[in-house]
């Protein structure tokens, strides 16, 4: 199965590669990244008809070279992402947290939703039923420190930050950059917690693997 991978932010390919080698090995995977996607998104604070068309582009590109499934990696694109879906069905087109959110439900009805990008908390909590509660928390000053290539500092950050949500079912983490912070998390909440990555390889495997069968 070849599956197409396209990132907004630098750091999102390794984990989900990491996630695909633990998880669902035999996949082909090709990485398409435009990190100018979540820059320009910071900076317009909102998306646009032009963002959607870049995403039906990059769908029409990565569905040419055979791609059985696409999957999305930056978490505050939704809109844009179902838009590419509609446009390739039936061919599995996964936001990056529709597995991990179907995961979190099932986990309790308080959800504390942490992030490292600001425009994730003004996106996606639309994307959970609403019999569930969330609880947004960003993780300030993580994904700069990040950038700087200080990933303990990183995860340090996400880890206090993730104190907030002590009171929560499940914590969910909504960058694919911030799955590495799981254990620190785990660690200093006490709660369980979904990453992105874990959730999606898995719900791709099922889904491809019953098309096969």
């Amino acid at each position: 199965m070849r599956i197409a991978l396209i990132h907004a932010l630098k750091h999102s390919p390794a984990p989900i590669a990491a996630a695909f080698a633990r998880l669902w090995p035999q996949a082909r995977l090709m990485n398409l990244l435009d990190d100018s996607l979540s820059a320009d998104l910071a900076q317009e604070g909102r998306l646009t008809d032009r963002m959607t068309e870049r995403f039906l582009t990059l769908g029409r590109y990565v569905a040419g070279t055979g791609a059985d499934a696409i999957l999305f990696t930056c978490s505050a694109f939704g809109p844009c992402i179902e838009a590419v879906a509609r446009a390739h069905a039936p061919m599995p087109v996964l936001k990056p947290n529709e597995a991990m959110i179907e995961q979190a439900i099932g986990k309790g009805r308080k959800i504390g939703l942490l992030s490292t990008f600001a425009p994730t908390l003004a996106s996606m909590p639309r994307e959970f039923p609403a019999s569930v509660e969330i609880v947004p928390k960003l993780a300030a000053g993580a994904l700069a420190a990040l950038d700087r290539g200080e990933r303990e500092q990183h995860d340090r950050l996400v880890a206090e930050a993730a104190i907030d949500l002590r009171g929560c079912d499940v914590i969910a983490l909504a960058q694919y950059s911030m799955a590495p912070a799981a254990p620190l998390v785990a660690e200093a909440t006490g709660r369980p917690v979904l990453t992105t990555p874990d959730s999606a390889v898995e719900k791709l495997k099922r889904l491809l693997t019953a098309e096969r069968i």
